[in-house]
């Protein structure tokens, strides 16, 4: 007796097609071409969910570099007074403080100086 496999066969290729919605041409449209073009955004997705993390640690120490500098230290002496007055600020909030409340920023930074 022979294996009819129709209908595993059209789901499989139903979802990928699903997956490639909005992708342009016929890597929307064709299965072959689709299904390379799913794989591929699977893996960049993977890479850059990883990549996403080191991103904004980069952006948050740019803009607490900047910050500081206004404050007339730098970046790294910052965060070395912080760690030595024990302040547990991370550098998300850091720079969230820095942006939308300079004031408050500024008394952290005074706080870590002063410490020493």
């Amino acid at each position: 007796m022979r294996v009819k496999r129709g209908n595993v066969a059209r789901k499989r290729r139903k979802k990928i097609l699903k997956l490639a919605k909005g992708f342009r041409g016929s890597h929307s449209k064709l299965f072959r071409t689709a299904n390379q073009q799913v794989m591929k955004a699977l893996r960049s997705a993977y890479r850059d969910r990883k990549k996403r993390k080191r991103d904004f640690r980069r952006l948050w120490i740019v803009r607490l570099n900047a910050a500081a500098r206004q404050q007339g230290i730098s970046y790294s002496q910052l965060i070395g007074k912080l760690k030595k007055a024990n302040i547990g600020l991370n550098r998300k909030v850091l720079a969230q403080m820095a942006i939308l409340d300079p004031t408050s920023f500024a008394k952290v930074v005074e706080a870590a100086v002063q410490a020493q």
